[in-house]
């Protein structure tokens, strides 16, 4: 029995209806942008194997540091006790933020990010004995999966099941020149209701990568510190270079109160989770009265493999050489979008840093669901490509070594599915 029927037989997928789903390809190595199948077969990792991936697979130096760090300390209680690794990722992190970030909280993965920072906002106007419940959100969100981070999430197939359990969130439109003013007022409005207001800065990932400006968030947020409204910048995806710059926020003036982060922090290498925040909202946890305590945790909190894999990562990040890559990437990007724009089969190409979107012709079938991303997806495969398109919307989301040469034979595939498909 060869793996994929093994795994079949043991194993439930991700986002997968089991009963249609392809076999799943046994992955056996990976290196740089590329990861390898059973029979050696390569395939390039377009979207970062859920954009978790920076640097390329099994980076050495990231396996040197976290192999340093398992001989030393593989894990310890992070309730009573601190260590070196934490530490020194969390001066690390904080010194390349917006200076308002000051203290980091610990987790595991994206969703748990977000999870923490909602209990940051909702406990943090109970602290205050203040009575705010009411979450503001972008239509289209996505935030993860767990209960609070699907509840400020858009309500969609994904929630459906879950939509009567899920608590009160306002949803309102990207901002744009033409609804700022109506969507101040709305926050103007809501304002004694509202615990904070959560957002994907300048790209909705899931929701198909939909694009908006950063003037008016600017705008948004500024509004919202006026009228005491908490703001948390969800970075899951967009953080460590993806949007062109080191975080979205840097394409910011105005800063958050909160931000969350995971995916690419350990260089794809393992799960982390972390959320930062201002002095303001850690002081309003700090009291002789213990119910003001901020009552989460994770029994892997601030794991030190997990820390030493970040602050690898980190290193590479920061290196002169990632930076010309990612401008490299948006350059390239760039060019091809402007090719392939006219085409009449692509109804809207959109780009932001190293993440470009192309959404296929299809009328009104736009949805997750649409046969055409089962097409795509196979197309892309046989090609050697991992692209994973939501809906009619392919998109290329690479580590930030990938070569020329491959950004180059991913562009051809693409134009050639554009004449084929």
């Amino acid at each position: 029995m060869n793996l994929t029927e093994r795994d079949k037989k043991v194993i439930w997928h991700p986002y997968t209806q089991m009963q249609t789903a392809l076999p799943h390809i046994p992955i056996v190595r990976g290196e740089g942008t590329c990861v390898y199948d059973a029979d050696e077969k390569k395939y390039i990792d377009a979207v970062s194997s859920w954009w978790v991936n920076i640097h390329g697979h099994a980076h050495p130096y990231i396996a040197q540091k976290v192999a340093e760090q398992l001989t030393k300390l593989e894990h310890v209680i992070f309730a009573g006790f601190t260590h070196e690794p934490a530490v020194e990722l969390a001066e690390r992190l904080l010194a390349i933020l917006p200076p308002n970030q000051q203290k980091v909280f610990y987790s595991d993965n994206g969703s748990t990010a977000v999870e923490v920072a909602i209990k940051m906002c909702l406990q943090y106007w109970h602290n205050k004995g203040e009575q705010r419940t009411k979450i503001l959100a972008f239509k289209n969100a996505y935030h993860g999966d767990t209960f609070g981070a699907m509840s400020v999430s858009g309500r969609s197939a994904f929630t459906a099941a879950f939509d009567s359990l899920l608590f009160e969130v306002e949803f309102i439109d990207l901002p744009d020149k033409d609804n700022i003013d109506s969507l101040k007022s709305q926050v103007s409005n809501l304002k004694s209701e509202l615990a904070c207001f959560i957002f994907e800065p300048l790209v909705q990932g899931s929701a198909g990568m939909i694009m908006y400006e950063a003037e008016y968030l600017n705008e948004l947020i500024s509004h919202c510190r006026e009228e005491g409204v908490l703001t948390i910048d969800d970075e899951v995806f967009t953080g460590f270079g993806r949007t062109g710059k080191p975080f979205a926020c840097n394409h910011l003036t105005e800063q958050p109160d909160i931000m969350c982060f995971s995916k690419g922090i350990t260089g794809g290498t393992m799960a982390f989770g972390l959320t930062t925040c201002t002095q303001d909202i850690y002081d309003a946890f700090l009291s002789e009265d213990k119910l003001k305590t901020l009552f989460h945790g994770h029994s892997y909190t601030a794991n030190p493999v997990a820390c030493a894999a970040s602050l690898a990562s980190l290193d590479l990040f920061l290196a002169p050489g990632t930076t010309q890559n990612i401008q490299r990437i948006a350059d390239s990007h760039a060019i091809f979008a402007e090719k392939i724009k006219l085409h009449h089969k692509i109804k809207n190409v959109r780009q932001t840093g190293t993440i470009l979107a192309m959404e296929w012709e299809t009328g009104n079938n736009t949805s997750y669901f649409s046969s055409l991303r089962d097409t795509l997806y196979k197309y892309f495969l046989d090609a050697g490509i991992i692209m994973r398109p939501l809906g009619n919307i392919i998109y290329i989301l690479p580590p930030y070594c990938i070569t020329d040469a491959e950004l180059a034979y991913i562009y051809s595939k693409i134009e050639d599915a554009l004449e084929a498909i």
